[in-house]
């Protein structure tokens, strides 16, 4: 069993089987895999019973007793993912890791992830015991064969990983951390094309402590997260190495965790990754591991193992992870540092809004309006003009050629293009056609008439629009459709959910920064209304009132602030605990609220992938997010869902959209990450 630190809790699931006898259970394995067939359950239940240094011992008693290679007989009975992670466990974790790593180099191509997941994980001990390891069991040298397989900076990285020399003195000079952070601006940001060796010299070397100050420092000073910066500048596997090391600085935990997410979620699980991951880290730290993933994913990596396996092989990684967290919401100490560290960095990030939509350089109307007219004109549609111009010009320029199209043909433009396209191309071209305010009012006003209303829609546009933004709607449905919007509102809702919709569409939230004192006092409402604090104080009636007032009119800056004091005073994280004693309609739209303010692209990318998961693709809500949010921050949607999701949006339109719809899509997409 790997020991911890000196001084250190073990958080590993697996621990030393008590009163252990190798001899025992060598004899128990030989008998379970005699004769016709194998005893599948026995074997799994020995081996994921006992600490690897015990099942080393094993082998040893098994040779002895039999004269066999207990591994060549596991390999020989069993078959498939059961048999890779048995056999994983077997062996010591730097022979499994050398393993893992020469299977990533051998043959045709590369798999960098593996590459990228151990070395950039590794402590400098485990790296030397690999290197070893590796030697031994392949009577080759690792830096050699990842120098044969790999190239460019991507390879030097991996090579100054290999050396395992990362400083590790916990004393950390204030001087070199404002050195680091000056060098890498200036070899990134500050610089024409990127100074990489700066980034490999630093995030190669110094301390695990040093860099996490650096980082820390590094987003006060430039107003974005190393990470950021990382994206930006750098590219391929090398960019995917560095942002691997960085999540691994900050906590290796969380890396691991969310490396299980995505090793599972969607369609097909990858189970190399699922047995790599928990092999490796089940007598490290998988205690934390699980903590996190509950935290982060909502639901414990118990339960996602269970519904994503089956058989032995769900049998035996259940074991490994050793018991089912499902409190969901409530924090262990280091998922609620966790929690609160993504508070701080919303908090203190400066992040750059942009859209994938930008006015077009020597714009004119005239010619536009003449050749949208002639792609309508006669027998046919010519869609891919239609597509081109109106995708490629500013909301402004779009106003421009609609007033320029009436001014030539003395028609109008919009109920041209209606009865010339269709389905969702039209929808598309015609919200892009639209003024921004008047788009967002004829959404709410679709999503309350006729027959039952879309509130994931209302909920959506009110929860995540600017005071500005709100105004300009209310101004625009009044114009459009002559009734206020509050009292649409009003009409097509009720309770709690027409009150804080009502609030929201005033427009009226505070645009000050933070007051801690007052987010001390709004935390603890919180913790009184979600039931959760020591002492509940005032009429329940009066606490929701305040509720939501604090999350409908404070300013965005002073809610991170509460969250952030909600869970250093609850131990819990406010979106969950909304999620579990709120429900309906009440309960979606704080839920966004409370998204919106930690990170509203993200927010929006996860709309979009709910959009297009599963079976059908909701059109609605795709086309209303890539109309409303291409000149916003469709751009940082782009890279929050890349990184959440680990396909780019470009590939999820494409793989679930077709035709001219398609087309126009990833016109306003604007890319491929």
């Amino acid at each position: 069993m790997a020991k911890p630190a000196q001084g250190a809790k073990y958080r590993g699931s697996i621990h030393d089987f008590p009163g252990f006898d190798p001899s025992q259970d060598a004899e128990a394995l030989y008998t379970a895999m005699k004769g016709f067939g194998s005893d599948k359950e026995a074997i799994l239940e020995l081996i994921t019973s006992r600490s690897n240094r015990q099942r080393q011992e094993i082998c040893q008693s098994y040779k002895s007793l039999y004269g066999k290679d207990l591994i060549a007989d596991l390999k020989y009975e069993l078959t498939g993912k059961f048999e890779r992670l048995i056999v994983g466990l077997m062996r010591p974790l730097p022979y499994c890791d050398a393993k893992e790593i020469k299977d990533a180099i051998s043959g045709i191509g590369t798999d960098e992830k593996c590459l990228i997941e151990i070395l950039a994980s590794r402590t400098n001990e485990q790296i030397h015991q690999l290197v070893a390891a590796y030697k031994d069991a392949y009577e080759r040298d690792l830096e050699a064969d990842v120098i044969g397989d790999t190239s460019g900076h991507f390879q030097k990285m991996l090579v100054v990983l290999l050396q395992g020399t990362r400083e590790e003195d916990d004393v950390v000079s204030e001087d070199l951390v404002q050195q680091d952070v000056q060098d890498l601006y200036e070899a990134g940001e500050l610089k024409w094309g990127t100074d990489e060796a700066q980034f490999i010299y630093i995030l190669g070397n110094r301390s695990k402590q040093h860099l996490r100050l650096v980082f820390d420092e590094y987003l006060k000073t430039t107003g974005k997260p190393i990470e950021a910066s990382i994206r930006g500048e750098l590219s391929g596997d090398f960019e995917k190495l560095m942002l691997a090391v960085v999540k691994c600085i900050r906590s290796t935990p969380e890396y691991f965790a969310e490396r299980l997410f995505k090793a599972m979620k969607g369609l097909g699980t990858r189970d190399n990754t699922l047995i790599r991951i928990m092999v490796s880290r089940s007598e490290l730290d998988m205690l934390d591991i699980r903590e996190i993933f509950r935290t982060k994913y909502e639901k414990s990596l118990y339960s996602m193992i269970k519904n994503d396996t089956s058989g032995d092989y769900k049998k035996a990684l259940l074991k490994l992870c050793g018991g089912d967290d499902d409190a969901a919401g409530q924090f262990f100490p280091e998922a609620a540092q966790v929690a609160y560290q993504m508070w701080e960095l919303s908090a203190v990030a400066r992040v750059e809004l942009r859209g994938t939509v930008r006015p077009v350089n020597n714009f004119n109307p005239d010619t536009d309006a003449k050749a949208l007219r002639k792609a309508m004109k006669g027998l046919g549609t010519d869609e891919d003009t239609i597509i081109d111009i109106i995708t490629h010009r500013s909301n402004a320029q779009r106003q421009q050629i609609r007033q320029t199209f009436k001014s030539h043909f003395g028609r109008d433009l919009m109920a041209d293009l209606k009865s010339e396209i269709s389905g969702d191309l039209a929808r598309l071209i015609l919200g892009l056609m639209m003024p921004p305010a008047h788009y967002d009012a004829k959404q709410l006003k679709k999503a309350m008439e006729g027959a039952g209303t879309d509130e994931k829609a209302l909920i959506e546009i009110l929860a995540t629009r600017t005071n500005a933004e709100i105004r300009a709607i209310c101004e625009a449905y009044k114009e459009d459709y002559h009734k206020s919007l509050e009292d649409a509102l009003s009409s097509d809702t009720s309770g709690h959910f027409k009150r804080i919709l009502i609030s929201l569409a005033t427009g009226n939230r505070e645009e000050a920064g933070e007051d801690r004192d007052q987010a001390q006092e709004d935390a603890q409402v919180a913790a009184e209304i979600l039931e959760i604090a020591d002492t509940p104080s005032g009429d329940k009636t009066s606490l929701e009132t305040r509720f939501m007032t604090i999350l409908c009119t404070r300013s965005y800056p002073h809610l991170r602030r509460v969250f952030q004091e909600f869970v250093k005073m609850t131990n819990y994280d406010v979106e969950h605990t909304i999620k579990k004693e709120m429900s309906g309609d009440v309960r979606d739209v704080f839920v966004a609220i409370v998204q919106s303010v930690k990170n509203k692209p993200l927010f929006f990318a996860d709309k979009l992938y709910k959009s297009m998961k599963g079976a059908g693709t909701d059109e609605k809500t795709l086309t209303r997010i890539m109309v409303s949010r291409s000149e916003i921050d469709l751009l940082n949607i782009r890279r929050e869902f890349i990184e959440k999701y680990d396909k780019s949006l470009h590939q999820a339109i494409e793989g679930e959209t077709s035709g001219d719809f398609l087309k126009a899509l990833l016109a306003i997409c604007g890319g491929e990450d």
